[in-house]
């Protein structure tokens, strides 16, 4: 219908005939309506659970908790939690503080700026629920498998010692009515929708330039699923980048129309959202720089694996 709606626009209300500009107008309009009006309906429903699932109750349910299930949790609970770069240091000491292991709480921070409502609602608009599922399921057991391997590392001597003698994590969670509860939701959405709305436009804007622009296939030589190199070059190039979902799936999608495999697409969207060198920056804070090192190099190796093994089974 969406579609319907904006060939309407392109072709009958502005008169525009067949062509590259067409096609790209019509793909910018049909996206950015179909992607906004997704995201405001899970920021809505994120927003319910957020009154639920506040930073002190995640501390309190992740503290003490085992590996494996810590960060199974840990990973699950990070899907709803608000995260940005400027958060992850204080919730990192909050953790820490709490007696969350540092396995468990990598998991978290991988977790919740990778797998979130944003990226959810987007992939599911764009590719359909298979690939949103396939993206939040690979999400979750990177999280989880780079959690466990980093709690078994011992490297909780590369914890800025400052971090263990906060305070910051001791906050009080309030107590929701229903009515408070759905105001809270809808002041989430306009906020988390009038925030990403320009990196929107912007993505889906760049996304329709590839679509309407670029030569069909002129991607499948060179970041293709037979270029064994293409993969870990996408993650090298996202590494320095720095977007959230909104700016950079639309791109993803454009790519993909145009050849670029689905593996090499997705290392390169998780690499710009979760192993961005400005996090990295504000991370350096609390941690030293070999377990910033270690952090950093257990993520590029697995989006580097998942991306090969996607583009071999998928394409």
């Amino acid at each position: 219908m969406l579609e319907e709606f904006a060939g309407w626009v392109v072709y009958s209300l502005l008169g525009m005939g067949a062509g590259a500009a067409a096609d790209a107008l019509e793909f910018f309009i049909a996206d950015v309506i179909k992607v906004f009006l997704l995201l405001a309906v899970m920021t809505f429903l994120v927003g319910i659970i957020r009154t639920f699932v506040t930073p002190k109750k995640v501390r309190k349910w992740l503290g003490g908790r085992k590996e494996g299930v810590g960060n199974v949790l840990a990973a699950l609970l990070g899907v709803p939690t608000p995260f940005c770069s400027c958060s992850a240091v204080p919730l990192f000491i909050g953790f820490v503080e709490a007696g969350v292991p540092l396995g468990v709480t990598f998991s978290f921070l991988i977790s919740a700026p990778l797998v979130n409502e944003i990226a959810l609602a987007m992939l599911l608009g764009l590719f359909g629920w298979e690939v949103a599922l396939l993206y939040a399921g690979t999400g979750l057991f990177i999280a989880v498998f780079a959690g466990i391997l980093i709690g078994r590392l011992g490297l909780e001597k590369e914890v800025e010692g400052f971090v263990y003698a906060s305070t910051l994590g001791k906050t009080k969670d309030k107590r929701f009515t229903w009515a408070e509860r759905v105001e809270f939701a809808k002041c989430q959405m306009l906020g988390i929708v009038g925030k990403v709305g320009p990196y929107i436009i912007l993505g889906v804007g760049l996304g329709a330039l590839i679509h309407g622009f670029v030569p069909m296939g002129f991607l499948a030589e060179i970041a293709g699923k037979d270029n064994p190199l293409a993969v870990p070059i996408a993650v090298l190039i996202g590494v320095p980048l720095y977007s959230n979902a909104a700016g950079t799936i639309p791109i993803v999608q454009a790519l993909m129309a145009k050849g670029m495999a689905m593996g090499t697409a997705l290392a390169l969207m998780m690499s710009i959202t979760a192993l961005s060198l400005p996090e990295m920056i504000i991370l350096r804070k609390v941690l030293k720089p070999k377990l910033i090192a270690v952090f950093a190099g257990i993520l590029a190796v697995s989006f580097v694996v998942v991306g090969l093994l996607f583009n071999a089974l998928i394409g």
